[in-house]
């Protein structure tokens, strides 16, 4: 059982160090475990550092595409490394490296595919009280999207499994963290929180600007995200709420004409047609969405099996590990080794 432990960085080298020294070597259940970094861009010496400190494999990017993107890239990386399972952790020393065994061990235990560190954000001293607000509202929200309990919805610290890992497909450009949910939801994975310890950070965050624009970006990849999963409901819903709508003024036209007024009020007919037959437009793009989404399902299920026939391919081959060098990760689903 090969456990890979993949560190996505943006101009990490200061911090990276603590962050490479606190994770475990040795972890009951697992036979091996190997440190990936990916470099989003950095302008410091982020790969360098790695390189001294021994990291099996590096990955990236000549720009900085952002945290979906080199999640994406990690993700491949280590599926081509052979993991087992996949652990995601920040660089900037957040999550206590200690806590890895306990979100892997539900996945060794085969009761989860993917589990999510919990940071307790209720009472956890390191955030504020905007931020606990708005972790809590937005992880009810993903909640109630995805159908799975999660208590951490934007928790960057979790565990995947290989076949998790071989089925989730991150499309946004923001994060992967709610994308990641909402996906396994939908696809009938099994999700698990597991209480984690975090450590204080000494710098914000480099994944947004403000508090507002964070919010914007979660809830534009959330309604994204279970509108690509889930169109029939989407547009169907928001159509017969739009023809709902355009009900109101024509209940309004039928009750001046029977009392004799109708004339004066055509207009009142004419918006509420208009919003019925744009309703029952969108209604009818729910179902093309819904038949598109049905192919996209069966792409999905080849491409698994696509990936599947590829590893048995190397493993006849004998295909060798790649040496541990950094390399540029190319703008497709996997990463060159």
């Amino acid at each position: 059982m090969k456990l890979v432990i993949q560190i996505p960085c943006l101009n990490e080298a200061e911090d990276l160090p603590a962050t490479l020294a606190a994770l475990p070597r040795r972890i009951d259940g697992i036979d091996a475990i190997e440190i990936l970094v990916i470099d989003d861009g950095s302008s410091d010496n982020t790969a360098q550092i790695a390189r001294i400190w021994g990291v099996h494999h590096i990955v990236r990017h000549r720009t900085n595409r952002g945290l979906a993107a080199a999640f994406r890239s990690g993700i491949d990386a280590a599926l081509a490394a052979g993991a087992d399972i996949i652990v995601n952790t920040d660089a900037d020393g957040q999550y206590v490296g200690e806590d890895i065994a306990r979100i892997v061990a539900p996945i060794l235990d085969g009761r989860a595919d993917i589990v999510v560190g919990d940071r307790g954000v209720g009472d956890n001293v390191h955030f504020g009280p905007v931020k606990r607000r708005l972790q809590a509202l937005g992880s009810a929200m993903v909640q109630r999207l995805a159908n799975v309990h999660v208590s951490d919805a934007v928790s960057g610290f979790r565990a995947i499994s290989r076949e998790a890992a071989q089925r989730i497909n991150i499309t946004t450009e923001f994060s992967y963290t709610t994308d990641m949910l909402i996906q396994a939801g939908r696809k009938g994975l099994s999700v698990l929180s597991v209480p984690i310890r975090t450590n204080a950070t000494l710098r914000p965050s480099r994944l947004f600007k403000s508090i507002p624009r964070f919010i914007a970006n979660t809830g534009i990849t959330m309604a994204r995200a279970y509108t690509t999963y889930n169109p029939l409901r989407a547009f169907v819903g928001l159509g017969l709420a739009i023809a709902f709508v355009g009900v109101v003024p024509i209940v309004r036209f039928l009750i001046f004409f029977l009392q004799g007024g109708g004339e004066g009020h055509v207009q009142s007919l004419v918006i509420g047609g208009a919003l019925l037959v744009l309703g029952a437009m969108v209604a009818v793009m729910g179902v093309l969405a819904d038949l598109i989404a049905a192919n996209r399902k069966l792409i999905e299920a080849s491409l698994v099996r696509l990936r599947q026939i590829e590893e048995r391919l190397d493993a006849t081959n004998g295909r060798a590990a790649p040496d541990p060098v950094a390399r540029e990760a190319p703008r497709t689903r996997r990463a060159e080794r």
